[in-house]
């Protein structure tokens, strides 16, 4: 007795088979990330470390050539990259793919903790942070307004806008572009500086000094207890310019004989730009590794638009930059292409065995199949994207096969007048070992595909995976459920329609014109060896003229221009060039937003920049992406700093 036949004698065992497998994949499904690859990216661990006052040379000889001798020593290391600029190291290490995340940021944090005795004692903490595939920016939200400055808009997206979207399931990280925070800035007259022989060392001890709020205890009292606060920070201009930095000659120096202090932004050097070349503020979504980017962008949406509500009306949010744009585009189609193969499949039995019931066994069998998948998509830590679901759509064609041979098997038998049970019986037996092998062999096929190297195997690892679950759940599936239903849907056919009748005809003739065919090929042996000849000739003449690459060339509708000027290069210089650019970018007709980032100072000084330009969608444009980044390029390589 094997496991068809006890699922033909006991049905409800095999219907509830059948609803487990759909039951835990709906469940794996819904907890799947959706996004646009698989993640590929290998790990990356930067070592940030910041010396205020110190330039590039400096932070070369003392930071950096000491942390990179100690973290050279660490195993997996594929390469190490890193950037001296005044006042900031960052040292960038990029691990071999399959090296733990976790474990490779452990074995940095390790060596760079030897390092910091060797550092110069003024140097900042070395901050060490992870990067994986998904940290990336998938939405950026602008704020813009014609009435207020870049101050006030930032204290509105720090404290209204990125209070609202950190909150999404799913979202990493918020960061803010081109922030410019309140803060009390110290302008110092050095001709006034060296007539009260004050130093700016001087003025930054008596902040410390002076500018502190330290617990100061309690008063207690037979009734009451009164908790005492000594008002030491200094919150106003005019408390900062009164501030004593020393006594010459027991006559006070205050900063306001040697400056002023006003409110200013705490960072000046790096401005956003839109639209327009209209300054503004970006609040840039990052998701966590794993998450549904499609459900963060769609509740972000719905947050934004309630958000436009409560905002004052001089208040405009608009987005910069959506990636789920094209992963909602790709994976629409993969999905559109899973339905018609599925249709297709269905049209194609049906044609062939000219039974409603003989059709509707796989149209069950194989969602079945499919269902199942998620669960072991959901097991693996995959995600739902482009090659998971061309997985599926390959799987449509394949797990077909085992449901219909097994039904035809038992379909005929009932056709040459055999008891519907028995020729369930004996119908699956005779193909019971046929389904096993069959089953062995193409998961023996994909399986490998698991243990390919680098990003190759990597991006297509979830690509066998997937289909090699759907093969085993569909010979579960076909050895289960398939001989219960067979046994219990399937009749004698009795009288076929005209139109079936005709297409049966046609089927017959077909099938008896193939057997001639065959018949004289077998009777003309030698004429294989020459098909295969030709064959393999044609193949490596045009195979060899294919040109071959990772990836298809995709008009995304985005484009990014990354601007990197020599070293030393100022701020005010690196912003008229990101202008510059971005004046030309503004006047494209084909662009639908962009933004122009001077200095973002991520692991860098004020010599970088980029600008970001969301296209229209391909069939609202005459030209492609392509054509559109040959003409910038070409602008661009005008513009230099020589």
């Amino acid at each position: 007795m094997n496991i068809s036949t006890v699922s033909i004698n006991r049905p409800v065992l095999a219907s509830v088979v059948s609803i487990v497998i759909i039951l835990f994949g709906v469940i794996g499904f819904t907890y799947l990330g959706v996004r646009e690859y698989p993640s590929v990216d290998p790990p990356v661990v930067t070592v940030s470390t910041s010396y205020v006052g110190a330039n590039s040379a400096v932070i070369e000889a003392q930071i950096t050539e000491p942390l990179e001798a100690q973290i050279n020593g660490i195993d997996g290391i594929k390469n190490i990259t890193s950037s001296s600029s005044d006042g900031r190291s960052s040292i960038t290490v990029e691990f071999e793919l399959g090296i733990d995340m976790d474990n490779a940021a452990n074995d940095v944090r390790d060596r760079v903790s030897r390092a910091i005795r060797n550092l110069p004692p003024d140097a900042d903490p070395p901050i060490i942070s992870k990067a994986d595939a998904n940290a990336e920016t998938i939405l950026t939200v602008t704020v813009q307004s014609t009435k207020r400055d870049l101050l006030e808009l930032t204290d509105i997206a720090n404290n209204v806008v990125k209070e609202r979207l950190q909150t999404i399931q799913g979202v990493s990280l918020v960061n803010i572009w081109g922030e410019k925070r309140y803060a009390m800035r110290l302008y110092l007259d050095p001709k006034k500086l060296a007539a009260f022989n004050v130093t700016p060392s001087d003025i930054r001890n008596a902040l410390s000094r002076e500018n502190v709020e330290l617990p100061t205890g309690m008063i207690e009292g037979y009734q009451t207890t009164l908790s005492i606060r000594t008002l030491g920070r200094l919150e106003t201009p005019e408390e900062f310019n009164n501030l004593i930095i020393k006594y010459t000659n027991n006559v006070p120096v205050r900063v306001k004989d040697v400056g002023k202090a006003d409110y200013a932004p705490e960072n000046e050097r790096t401005l956003l730009r839109g639209n327009g070349l209209i300054p503004m503020v970006g609040v840039a979504l990052t998701p966590q590794p794993g998450a549904n980017y499609i459900n963060i962008a769609d509740e972000a949406y719905k947050r934004v638009e309630q958000l436009r509500k409560e905002l004052p009306e001089d208040i405009t949010l608009n987005y910069a930059y959506d990636s789920t744009i094209n992963i909602r585009k790709a994976i629409s189609e993969v999905e559109e292409t899973i339905l018609l193969a599925f249709m297709l499949v269905v049209l194609v039995i049906f044609i062939f065995l000219r039974n409603w019931r003989t059709t509707l066994i796989p149209i069950i069998a194989i969602p079945i199949s499919l269902i199942g998948t998620f669960f072991v998509m959901y097991l693996f830590g995959f995600t739902i994207n482009i090659l998971t679901l061309l997985g599926v759509v390959l799987a449509t064609g394949i797990v077909v096969d085992d449901a219909i041979v097994v039904m035809e098997n038992i379909y005929s038998k009932i056709e040459h007048g055999m008891d519907n049970y028995k020729a369930g019986y004996t119908g699956s037996k005779e193909i019971f070992f046929a389904i096993i092998s069959t089953t062995i062999t193409l998961v023996a096929v994909f399986m490998p595909i698991v243990f390919l190297q680098g990003i190759t195997g990597r991006l297509f690892r979830e690509f066998g995976v997937v289909v090699a679950a759907a093969v085993l759940i569909s010979s579960i599936v076909s050895l289960t459920l398939t001989p219960m239903m067979s046994t219990r849907l399937l009749t004698r056919t009795q009288k076929e329609g005209k139109m079936m009748a005709a297409i049966g005809q046609g089927i017959s003739w077909l099938s008896e014109y193939y057997g001639r065919s065959l018949q004289s090929f077998i009777n003309r042996r030698w004429l294989a060896f020459v098909v295969m000849g030709i064959s393999l000739f044609i193949i490596f003449i045009i195979g060899s003229r294919i040109p071959s690459e990772l990836a298809p060339m995709e008009d995304k509708g985005r484009l990014s221009i990354n601007v990197t000027a020599p070293e030393g290069t100022s701020f005010e210089a690196i912003d008229e060039y990101i202008y510059d650019i971005a004046s030309y970018v503004d006047t494209i007709p084909e662009k639908k937003a962009m933004i122009a980032l001077s200095a973002p100072g991520w692991g860098g000084g004020t010599n970088r920049g980029f600008v970001r330009l969301l296209l229209t969608q391909p069939n609202e444009r005459e030209r492609s992406q392509a054509q559109l980044a040959d003409q910038i390029s070409s602008y661009v390589r005008t513009k230099t700093f020589a």
